[in-house]
């Protein structure tokens, strides 16, 4: 070996050991600059708050063994939240009104007050009514129509005149409970038949109405979409198929059409039913015709002749004689 090649060594090795201790050096550096900021940081404040302790659906009533107190953030604290089971739990018992997941926070909104029951009214606001509709497993969405969903109300029509039409009478109501279920957590599909929606005063009334007058099915709204839609009144005219149109004295036929034809003689009328020239294939109207017939002529009295005259048909066939 070389005297070149082992000076080449050499300071192949002395470049990764100043490579190896200016890199730990740092690495080092960087790792204490962390651990000073993280020093630096304050530990957040917190206080007690009650949670519950497992899912509670409508109608449980708060006891000890369903509640906890856990450590929460002292500015996050949600308004209505309960920092003391004590404060929660008491003489008088309180019951769940709309249903709570295991570790969220017990609010005055979700619960009744103390005593106080589990009954639907307590779920309605102030300015609201509750209004129960008759539906089926078609008008109700298929049972897919849950508490605490938003639905359309959607009348149809059949007046006594005119074409059956349909129309958006409400638009964006909470489903308050179906059938006597009000549990807004329940996620399985049910059919029921009726549906009790929260309302105004002046929709209560509409809705009144437009049930008595026709059938109500209910549109299922996207989670979270509140927005009113413009809408128009759909008729069966407007989707390509007329009403009915009611017979008349006319008649639709291809069949050969007949004229009545009456042949007056004298005093005496007669009428016969003969075919037209030609068959027809689009509307006609039986017309009655009277033709006067002609004088007949009478042949000279004759010996053992029979005198009588005879009509003559109006379609060219030989006469019928009378008699």
């Amino acid at each position: 070996m070389g005297s070149r090649t082992v000076i080449m060594i050499g300071l192949a090795g002395i470049f990764a050991a100043i490579a190896i201790f200016a890199g730990r050096a740092w690495l080092e550096k960087q790792a204490a600059s962390q651990m000073g900021t993280m020093e630096k940081v304050q530990p957040v404040a917190t206080t007690t708050l009650v949670v519950a302790s497992s899912a509670l659906r409508f109608g449980t009533r708060i006891t000890d063994a369903n509640v906890r107190e856990i450590p929460w953030p002292s500015d996050a604290i949600p308004a209505g939240a309960f920092s003391k089971v004590a404060d929660l739990v008491g003489k008088e018992p309180r019951i769940v009104l709309s249903g709570l997941e295991a570790n969220e926070p017990v609010l005055a909104s979700k619960i009744t007050g103390p005593g106080a029951r589990a009954t639907l009214s307590a779920l309605i606001e102030p300015d609201k009514r509750a209004v129960t509709v008759s539906v089926n497993d078609v008008q109700g969405v298929g049972g897919f129509v849950l508490p605490g969903d938003r639905v359309d109300v959607v009348m149809t029509r059949q007046p006594d005149t005119g074409d059956s039409y349909s129309e958006m009478v409400l638009q964006n109501l909470k489903v308050l409970a179906v059938d006597q279920l009000a549990d807004d957590r329940r996620s399985e599909p049910i059919v029921v038949k009726a549906v009790t929606l929260e309302v105004s005063a002046d929709q209560a009334q509409r809705l009144t109405l437009a049930e008595s007058v026709g059938t109500l099915s209910l549109a299922l709204r996207a989670a979270g979409h509140t927005a009113y839609t413009e809408m128009t009144r759909v008729s069966v005219r407007e989707l390509g198929a007329g009403p009915k149109v009611a017979s008349s004295d006319t008649e639709k036929t291809s069949v050969r059409a007949t004229l009545t034809v009456g042949v007056t003689r004298g005093s005496e009328r007669k009428d016969y039913v003969v075919p037209a020239e030609r068959p027809v294939t689009k509307t006609a109207r039986r017309i009655p015709m009277t033709i006067q017939a002609p004088p007949i002529p009478v042949a000279a009295p004759a010996r053992d002749v029979d005198q009588t005259a005879v009509p003559v048909s109006a379609a060219g066939n030989k006469p019928t004689p009378r008699g």
